[in-house]
């Protein structure tokens, strides 16, 4: 069964959601709330699947709670329910898994419900198939059945990159001359062997008294080391291993699709200045956002526009000056009437360009944006 929170300020709304949702059986509702500053302030104890949440609330309305509540729980699916269907944009761009209109209708719910319930099958499938999983997409972090690990403390930042680089071969030797070579090339090969049995010293450590069961091995006759993964799964890794065994999007398979979209949360190693993982870093950001578009564009011809834009979204969130993103955005807020939010994007890439990169959009972007100016001006 489900767990559930349910978050509106109208007491009969609370009433017959919870209702529709006891009459289908598939659901335990935990928690309601008719004061959203009272739900914030405990879920962090709520270990929620899905988070029903009215949009339209006095003093902090559905937007800004989702966004306190996908810090706080994260794992958490939300799903808005309103009144009204101008809300609907908002919601997108909320990395909402849902969006109902008031009253909901128990086929629709149930469809919801059974949505999200396939797509956590799909995750844990692969997620909770061991114990032990590796983030290395932004920062490096240990999860043990799904709970992270938060005693785990780095020694020093040569430890950290050290851990990092082997993570990345892992399962192979790595030679003591690389490592030297790579973390201490401006002092003598005798200090920097010194340095390096130091740090894989402090390695085995910090992982011994997190009770990590990973293994750093002398390898090659004490001429190298390997990190042994054993039954750990490492994140990109196993976000690579789907992208490439799955079939093109499809029907059957698009659920599947969408899980792995929502594993890669960054770069690879995004948050550490590691130049030896550069070239990695920019292939898989390559093959994301390769994935996404493939998706956003199934979703395109399914006319499926709420999952479109929200794919788009995501697309320009983790690739920020990628252009025909922001062009898609711009063609799916016109074709439902948003202009604001047509300029809204127009000005967002053209800002980005000129501060970070010194850059204008490209004729493609302005000859569109021309176009439509004129239409509207």
């Amino acid at each position: 069964m489900l767990r559930v929170v349910l978050i509106d300020d109208e007491r009969l709304a609370l009433i017959q959601l919870e209702s529709t949702l006891r009459a289908l059986g598939s659901a335990i509702v935990t928690a309601t709330y008719t004061n959203p500053l009272l739900a914030l302030s405990e879920a962090s104890g709520w270990d929620a699947d899905i988070i029903f949440l009215d949009i339209d609330m006095p003093g902090m309305n559905g937007m800004e709670t989702a966004k306190r509540l996908e810090e706080i729980c994260p794992r958490s699916a939300i799903v808005f329910v309103t009144a009204h269907n101008s809300f609907a944009l908002e919601a997108f761009e909320a990395s909402a898994q849902d969006y109902l209109l008031k009253p909901v209708p128990r086929e629709r719910l149930s469809r919801t419900i059974q949505r999200i319930r396939n797509r956590k099958k799909a995750m844990h499938k692969e997620l909770k198939k061991h114990s032990l999983l590796i983030r290395g997409f932004n920062s490096i972090q240990f999860e043990r059945d799904g709970i992270p690990i938060r005693d785990f403390r780095w020694r020093t930042s040569k430890s950290q990159e050290l851990f990092a680089y082997l993570l990345y071969y892992h399962d192979r030797i790595v030679v003591k001359d690389k490592l030297v070579e790579l973390l201490w090339p401006e002092i003598s090969l005798k200090r920097a062997s010194t340095h390096l049995y130091t740090a894989i010293y402090q390695l085995r450590q910090s992982l011994k008294r997190s009770d990590i069961s990973l293994v750093i091995s002398n390898a090659s006759v004490g001429e190298g080391y390997m990190l042994e993964s054993g039954d750990a799964q490492i994140d990109f890794v196993l976000w690579e291993e789907g992208i490439v065994s799955l079939d093109p999007v499809g029907d059957r398979n698009v659920t599947e699709h969408e899980e792995l979209l929502k594993l890669y949360t960054g770069d690879f190693l995004g948050d550490y200045d590691y130049l030896w993982a550069e070239s990695e870093r920019q292939r898989l950001r390559n093959l994301s956002l390769q994935h996404a578009t493939e998706l956003a564009d199934y979703y395109t011809a399914k006319e499926n526009i709420t999952k479109a834009v929200n794919t788009y979204q995501q697309i320009v969130e983790l690739h920020p000056y990628h252009e025909p993103g922001y062009l898609a955005l711009m063609e799916f807020y016109n074709r439902l009437g948003e202009l604001s939010f047509v300029q809204e994007q127009y000005e967002k890439l053209r800002s980005l360009l000129w501060r970070d990169l010194r850059l204008t959009p490209s004729a493609k972007v302005e000859r569109w944006y021309g176009n439509w100016k004129r239409l509207y001006t």
